[in-house]
């Protein structure tokens, strides 16, 4: 299944009152406006991805939008959710909603956030009026996104302490396991997962705070891959992700590294990319001379590869379908289609060299048998050590 990916606040504009557009608001990041105003153009994107030939189309739903106060449900909010999904699905595309991209409602962030335990009955609360009012449609789910980067975000968005950080993985947790059993009891067969961020040489470390408690209750594993390193780039991780995402190394042949990292921990279990692709910083060309094209072909090189080599995987989306707010800023961009948000009244959406790319892959179901990817593995991959860098893959000469 060949997808698109985007995210409620990220995306949406005309924010509600929430963690995030307070913290937009508070000057400590760049304003937020009203982003690339998926609310009103979101006929327009969702044919954009229609004419890509994509099936997949993942959104979430805004918990801080339907739900602007503790008994209250917006019921104009919840409308345009249902025209959003009745849209994909007349476009032939099958939603993925996501229920949790890091945004609750501001009344949530006045009773402590994720530090209250009142947090995560109000959190179930809201997720199942969405899965009651979406389950008929058949969407595949992502419960919670990026759950070991969740309290991380918190910290710097909603002023978390470090010391309230296990309570608040505990209700994570417990938020997963009990929607999961929830949905499935709505929507029998249902395919659910929580995706995670898939961070180079420790992943398997981190899937201890999370991943691990609620692998049992993952219907298929979802993984958000986009950078790699080895021993030289690996002290410059943190840094460039936090502040020149732009500058980190882009590793094509490491998604089939966390693929097969996956494949080994749970044999068999579908695995999907929820996310991948490649920042730039504005629309300026990265400085090691990658395009988004060349990226996106050697990386599906890379997805036919693990296929090829027994991997179960179902599922790959794009990240993302346009341009965005990323977490505080603008200037990274990583949409197919690009749209200048501060310069641009119009915000047209401008198609990148990937979207010709994308649409000849998705028609072609792949790169062409002859493809061979326009740059080699890079020397001692830490993208799952030491395997990575002592098995490391190879191009056929």
């Amino acid at each position: 299944m060949w997808g698109v990916a985007s995210a409620g606040f990220q995306n949406e504009g005309h924010a509600p009152d929430s963690n995030w557009s307070r913290y937009a608001a508070s000057g400590a990041v760049e304003p937020y406006g009203d982003s690339v105003d998926f609310y009103h153009r979101y006929r327009e994107d969702i044919a954009l991805a229609k004419s890509l030939g994509v099936q997949v189309y993942r959104l979430s739903i805004e918990w801080a939008r339907i739900q602007p106060q503790p008994s209250t449900w917006d019921n104009d909010a919840l409308t345009f959710y249902d025209n959003v999904v009745a849209e994909i699905r007349a476009a032939g595309m099958r939603p993925m909603l996501t229920l949790d991209h890091w945004v609750y409602p501001g009344w949530e962030v006045d009773r402590g956030g994720w530090n209250s335990p009142q947090m995560l009955d109000d959190w179930l609360a809201n997720a199942r009026v969405v899965v009651d009012r979406y389950a008929d449609d058949n969407p595949m789910w992502v419960t919670l996104n990026e759950p070991v980067f969740y309290p991380l975000q918190e910290m710097r968005a909603s002023g978390l302490s470090p010391a309230a950080m296990p309570a608040m993985v505990d209700r994570l947790v417990a938020a997963h396991n009990t929607i999961y059993d929830y949905i499935h009891a709505r929507q029998p067969g249902a395919m659910v997962t929580s995706n995670v961020a898939y961070f180079v040489g420790a992943e398997a470390q981190l899937d201890t705070v999370i991943e691990d408690r609620i692998g049992p209750k993952l219907d298929y594993i979802g993984i958000d891959y986009y950078y790699g390193a080895t021993p030289a780039t690996a002290g410059t991780i943190l840094s460039a992700l936090q502040n020149e995402p732009w500058k980190s190394q882009i590793t094509p042949e490491g998604i089939y590294y966390a693929l097969r990292f996956y494949a080994r921990k749970f044999p068999g279990r579908p695995l999907y990319i929820i996310e991948n692709g490649m920042p730039t910083e504005n629309a300026n060309p990265r400085a090691d001379g990658w395009t988004r094209a060349d990226v996106l072909r050697d990386t599906v090189y890379w997805l036919q590869r693990a296929k090829a080599d027994g991997m179960n995987l179902i599922g790959y989306n794009y990240w993302s379908l346009t341009d965005n707010y990323e977490w505080g800023s603008y200037t990274p961009r990583f949409g197919l289609y690009t749209i200048d948000v501060k310069t641009d009244p119009t915000l047209a959406r401008r198609p990148t060299d990937a979207v010709p790319a994308y649409h000849d892959i998705v028609t072609a179901n792949g790169v062409p048998s002859g493809y061979l990817p326009t740059r080699p593995p890079v020397v001692c991959s830490i993208v799952d050590p030491p395997s990575s860098c002592t098995d490391p893959v190879t191009l056929p000469r």
